[in-house]
């Protein structure tokens, strides 16, 4: 049986160094997503003011993260 682990990591008021190399927006409108050179994906709270801030940090990825994709249900 093989365990998944889930690398997820929240930060407080600033976010760690993010070069974005793709960004994508929901289809709520309410979520950006970002990729970076660095290998991480960040997710993006957006308000209704265009206000954004960070939300959570995703890393694991040992390249850039250059294309990002919506999964469909």
């Amino acid at each position: 049986m093989k365990a998944s682990v889930q690398a997820v990591a929240v930060w407080g008021k600033i976010a760690p160094s993010h070069s974005i190399t793709a960004i994508m927006i929901t289809d709520d409108q309410q979520t950006i997503v970002t990729g970076s050179q660095e290998g991480q994906i960040c997710l993006w709270d957006l308000s209704s003011e265009l206000k954004i801030s960070s939300k959570e940090i995703l890393f694991g990825h040992t390249a850039s993260v250059t294309c990002l994709a919506k999964a469909r249900e």
